[in-house]
């Protein structure tokens, strides 16, 4: 057995079935062994999109996710898919290919320190230098990626050390002297959560992505129920709680639910569970929970008091966290339910506006009949930019792991192949992308990925001819001055996914969208859909740097809709 070999079957005695990667010059031994194994390869069309396919892969399944590329280029491109999941906890095996050994350093042909590269942005990293160490490194880069706080494990791997003889295969492990992560809460400050929880008059629940990544849903619901908490989530966290449940407050944040940020402000007592208080979250920290203490719960000790002061950290893995404290609160619930039935009131009157019959379709209408075409069980993933924040906010999610999105980096061009490895992890699930014509221009060529391996990822492009959200910020604080973000001369996408060989219509009516993807999606068929959308329809936002009450722009509520007929039926009837 040789050192090509020994990954492959590393990985498949960790549960790997799929692999998504290119190849070139430094992992061609790799490949050549991979040809007689029964381990799959999904070929994409950039090293990019490897690494988000990947990353989807694992957010869907729970599992860890793996990519390859080759040296140098190939390396280099996996770096912004490495970033995205380190900023998101994805737990990823990136593996690449490097020079011979004996030419590192001689900047050899396609050589990089993809090591020194990609430290700020991996939990670890290994470069082996004998292949009889190959299981063994494999075996703990599992275990880096999917415990503590998850992310991404690097494993660069010389030309030679592929094709080198093993003596032994043993899947060992690694010694990680100081890694020791801490999962189970202190019983003591446990018992001080508690107390501080029952004696709120205004509790509040702010469930990020740790909640989704340890399994938290049932807990984080039973912990609100026994306090009377209402809960928003992070952009990370949606889909933690049914968000068509009374006890969910949606997104909250510079995108987020009305009912979600004009609430918050007034809590005493905060918990945060599995969230890193970024400032799309907080806005302008010295105007955010100004009257609150706050219970901060979290596997990383680093993000506790990182942005937002804590009176009461908690150091531990979310699930078993709050299945501590349940246990605690079961003997005494709380009986105040003044404040969550004052939330639940002003939720239902503050529903934001989805029906519309304009043409151009406004993005509201869009995310409507998108929400009527899918089920609970739909894995939704977004690119990033304007569509990301429409369907972040209007639509509702009732299941973790169902809404896939890029948070901490924000990268454009996610959405489609974090779609694609979604559909390869749940076969059984219909998978759908919403995208934007921009991000879905960087990259399209994965269409052929989807065609090739017949993948029937639905793809729904909120087609704006715009950087939406930058234009957005352009309209709203740039006194309308439009640098570089009218897309120009883009291609005609009906023709351009036909031209791959996949189903394409381009939508322009109401109703349209929810037809077609409900078919397709029962179908369970690839097709692009490119829906004309209203670009001057902006979301309501609170601004950089402004506080979470600082809205920037008209929010429209289900109700107006109502008043509207009630109004136009009055002066006909006049």
């Amino acid at each position: 057995m040789r050192g090509g070999d020994a990954i492959i079957k590393a990985l498949m005695d960790k549960g790997v079935d799929t692999i998504f990667g290119y190849p070139g010059g430094t992992v061609i031994p790799f490949y050549d062994m991979l040809y007689d194994s029964d381990l799959r390869h999904i070929l994409v069309r950039h090293e990019q999109c490897a690494a988000h396919a990947a990353e989807g892969y694992a957010r869907a399944s729970g599992k860890v996710g793996v990519c390859l590329a080759t040296s140098g280029p190939g390396a280099t491109n996996l770096v912004t898919g490495i970033a995205n999941a380190y900023m998101d906890s994805s737990p990823l095996i990136a593996i690449t290919g490097q020079v011979v050994s004996n030419l590192i350093g001689n900047d050899a042909f396609q050589e990089v320190d993809i090591m020194g590269i990609t430290m700020p942005i991996t939990k670890h990293s290994y470069q082996p230098k004998d292949a009889n160490d190959i299981p063994s490194i494999i075996n703990t880069s599992f275990e880096i990626a999917s415990t503590g706080r998850c992310g991404p494990v690097l494993i660069d791997v010389p030309k030679e050390v592929q094709e080198q003889e093993l003596d032994e295969y043993v899947l060992g492990t690694i010694p990680t002297p100081g890694y020791k992560p801490t999962v189970k809460g202190n019983s003591k400050q446990i018992a001080k959560a508690a107390k501080m929880l029952l004696e709120a008059d205004k509790p509040f629940i702010l469930a990020g992505g740790g909640t989704i990544l340890s399994g938290a849903d049932d807990e984080v619901k039973k912990l609100a129920e026994l306090i009377n908490a209402p809960i928003a989530t992070t952009l990370m966290g949606k889909g933690i709680v049914d968000e068509k449940d009374d006890l969910s407050m949606g997104m909250l944040g510079m995108h987020g639910k009305q009912v979600a940020n004009q609430n918050i402000n007034k809590t005493d007592c905060l918990l945060a569970i599995g969230c890193r208080f970024s400032d799309r979250t907080t806005g302008k920290l010295e105007e955010f929970i100004p009257n609150a203490k706050v219970i901060h719960i979290d596997i990383d000790p680093a993000e506790i008091g990182k942005n937002v002061a804590v009176d009461l950290p908690i150091v531990g893995d979310a699930k078993i966290v709050l299945n501590q404290l349940i246990k605690e609160l079961e003997a005494k619930p709380s009986d105040k339910n003044a404040w969550l039935k004052s939330i639940v009131e002003f939720k239902k009157s503050t529903i934001p506006r989805v029906s519309y019959d304009d043409i151009p379709l406004k993005p509201q209408q869009v995310i409507k009949e998108i929400a009527n075409s899918i089920t609970e069980d739909t894995i939704v993933t977004t690119d990033v930019g304007l569509h990301q924040m429409w369907a972040a906010h209007f639509l509702d999610i009732s299941k973790p792991r169902k809404f896939i999105s890029s948070g901490g980096l924000g990268t454009m061009g996610f959405g489609f192949p974090a779609a694609i490895g979604a559909k390869v992890a749940c076969p059984d699930d219909a998978v759908l992308a919403i995208v934007g014509d921009g991000g879905f221009l960087m990259v399209s060529q994965e269409l052929a990925t989807i065609k090739e391996y017949d993948i029937p990822v639905v793809i729904a492009m909120l087609n704006n001819r715009k950087l939406g959200m930058v234009y957005q910020w352009q309209n709203k604080m740039y006194n309308q001055r439009y640098s570089q973000t009218d897309m120009g001369s883009t291609p005609d996408f009906v023709k351009l996914a036909e031209s791959y060989g996949i189903n394409a219509v381009r939508v322009e009516e109401v109703g349209k969208t929810q037809e077609i993807l409900s078919k397709a999606l029962k179908d369970n068929e690839a097709i692009l859909v490119d829906i004309t959308v209203e670009k001057n329809e902006f979301i309501p936002m609170f601004p950089p740097g402004g506080g979470i009450n600082d809205l920037l722009g008209e929010y429209k509520y289900e109700s107006d809709v109502e008043l509207s007929k009630d109004s136009q039926h009055a002066e006909g009837g006049e």
